[in-house]
C-alpha cells in the first residue's frame, strides 16, 4: 500500500491504511515524568496496544521505534561506546612490571 520508500526511511503507518479502525483508550490525567531506573518497567506503557515496531541502523546507532494505536511512540537510540578502562605508566627496565602512575581509571560498577 502506498509509494515505495527507501529501506532506511521510517514511514508512519496508521490503522486506516491497514483497513482497520484505531482503538481508542480513555485518557487519564497528565503524568509527571519519572526518573528511569535500570531494570524497572516503563511507567505509562502498560495496556497500550502496539500498532507496529520498526528498527534501523544509521551512522553507527540502532534506532528502535514502537508505535501504539493511540499514536504515541516509544523509541530507543542505542549506541556502543569505547571507554578507557585504565591508562598507566609502567617501568619495564628490570623485565618486571612496576607501575609508576595511573592516569585514568574507569570507576564503573563491575558487579554485573
Amino acid at each position: 500500500m502506498g509509494l515505495p520508500v527507501p529501506s532506511n526511511e521510517i514511514v508512519p503507518r496508521c490503522a486506516a491504511e491497514e483497513g482497520r479502525l484505531p482503538v481508542k483508550k480513555p485518557r487519564s490525567g497528565p503524568h509527571a515524568p519519572t526518573k528511569f531506573v535500570p531494570g524497572h518497567q516503563y511507567i505509562g506503557l502498560q495496556g497500550k496496544v502496539v500498532e507496529w515496531v520498526e528498527h534501523k541502523f544509521e551512522e553507527g546507532l540502532l534506532y528502535i521505534q514502537v508505535r501504539f494505536t493511540d499514536r504515541t511512540e516509544l523509541s530507543w537510540r542505542i549506541a556502543t561506546r569505547m571507554t578507557i578502562e585504565e591508562a598507566e605508566l609502567a617501568d619495564w627496565t628490570s623485565g618486571d612490571f612496576k607501575q609508576l602512575s595511573v592516569f585514568v581509571r574507569n570507576e564503573r560498577d563491575r558487579s554485573l
